[in-house]
């Protein structure tokens, strides 16, 4: 197949795989990127958000060329119950700005974009290519890659896995372990298009602004999980994703979950007329700080979503695996440029800068809070919602109960739920662990 060696080999062409490819091959090394979808983004046909920082880092000019759908003006928070959600929203005109913080993307586009960047800095770019073994020395060190592909292994003097929450690269070599399913959530998503000004009348939005609502309660059915509703120009993405270990615990089917929250009455209104032409699942890692495995070894790293890089209290994920990308390739730069060999010591270059970044400060601070949401699941996604909305619905109907009466039958609604100090402590802990 291919019988020259390669600085580095790339696993992976998703968001943490272009950024390492980039930062290296715009550096002169020689890089060859493996990816086994038939272009890159053809596994990712979700609608998602993009972080202008963390891309102007790595191409800072992206904004003249990518595929960029609505920059983000407002951000609504929903806690919902069967029939009616309780929220909260920002909305800025400073997000018009020159240039804006947040956009919605098409994964599909932007990953193709992404690649041909790419390639125009150098690297070698193969599709349709799946990386079936890790090839190792007989000291265990990483040393090249074999593929689906006729030939023998290719070479490179370090391999970055990219392959995302469920490669199994890592997990077969032994250099990870195998995601548990209380650390992965499964969301399944929609891709429904309307006109553009229609999407503008119903958001209220203007131009090229954008809207996103983040919504969580009882569309969950007491599972830990969020749901999402994301403007494009033509298009709306919207989904629900809920830990895989709750799918398996209650059977309960992630499509009619899908089904529920899009037939909700606060949804159901901003699709209606819709065309749906795309739907898909996606693993997403959940474990936060505690899950991550270990990121370096003898000729290896591993960035992005296959390091369990996310925040899912921001729900942040493609700006930690850009930086994890990014800072993966220029700590195997200035190893390569410095003539030292790409051994698990100097490797950990990489681990001491990502430390020094927002990824790990940010998933570090807010580590207990997984834990405390997936252990109260049902407090937070049921009892507390329904409560919510108990109350405010008492407080806006007006008839000729006395309102002493009705704040009476509220608090007594959540002393039943459950005991008044269990409520403080929840609260409680869940602001400590948001300070």
């Amino acid at each position: 197949m291919i019988e020259e060696q390669f600085d580095a080999i790339v696993i992976g062409a998703g968001m943490s795989g272009n950024a390492a490819a980039y930062t290296m091959a715009s550096r002169g090394l020689k890089v060859l990127q493996l990816e086994r979808g038939e272009y890159p983004g053809s596994k990712n046909v979700q609608g998602a958000i993009m972080y202008a920082n963390m891309m102007e880092k790595i191409i800072p000019d992206f904004r003249d060329h990518a595929p960029l759908e609505r920059h983000l003006v407002e951000q609504r928070f929903w806690m919902m119950d069967d029939t009616s959600h309780i929220g909260m929203q920002y909305r800025s005109d400073e997000f018009n700005e020159m240039n804006p913080n947040r956009y919605t993307i098409i994964r599909a586009q932007f990953d193709k974009w992404f690649s041909r960047k790419v390639r125009e800095v150098g690297a070698t770019v193969l599709c349709e290519t799946t990386v079936t073994e890790l090839a190792c020395d007989t000291d265990g060190r990483v040393i090249g890659v074999r593929t689906d592909r006729a030939g023998d292994v290719i070479l490179a003097d370090v391999v970055v896995l990219a392959e995302g929450v469920n490669g199994l690269l890592g997990t077969r070599t032994g250099l990870r372990e195998t995601p548990k399913p209380e650390t992965v959530a499964l969301a399944v998503k929609e891709m429904h298009f309307l006109p553009e000004e229609v999407i503008g009348q119903r958001f209220g939005l203007r131009g090229n602004e954008g809207c996103v609502i983040e919504a969580a309660g009882t569309i969950s059915r007491g599972m830990a999980g969020l749901a999402f509703v994301y403007t494009n120009k033509e298009s709306i993405s919207l989904g629900i994703g809920c830990l895989v270990s709750d799918f398996a615990a209650t059977a309960e089917s992630p499509y009619n979950l899908l089904e529920s929250f899009k037939n909700h009455p606060s949804v159901k209104p901003l699709i209606a007329g819709s065309e749906i032409k795309e739907y898909a699942a996606h693993l997403i890692p959940e474990g936060g700080y505690k899950a991550i495995p270990q990121l370096f070894g003898d000729g290896w790293v591993v960035v992005g979503d296959a390091a369990q890089l996310n925040n899912a209290v921001h729900r942040e994920g493609s700006n930690l695996a850009m930086t994890s990308g990014r800072i993966a390739g220029e700590a195997i730069y200035l190893i390569k440029s410095s003539g030292q060999r790409m051994r698990k010591e100097n490797l950990a270059l990489y681990k001491k800068m990502l430390d020094k970044s927002f990824v790990i400060k940010d998933l570090k601070k807010y580590k207990d809070m997984p834990a405390l949401i997936h252990t109260n699941s049902r407090n937070f996604f049921m009892t507390y919602p329904k409560l919510m909305s108990q109350a405010a619905q008492n407080f806006m109907r007006v008839d000729s109960t006395p309102k002493i009466d009705k704040e009476r039958a509220t608090t007594a609604a959540f002393i039943k739920a459950r005991s008044r100090w269990g409520l403080v402590s929840d609260a409680l802990r869940f602001a400590f662990a948001w300070r």
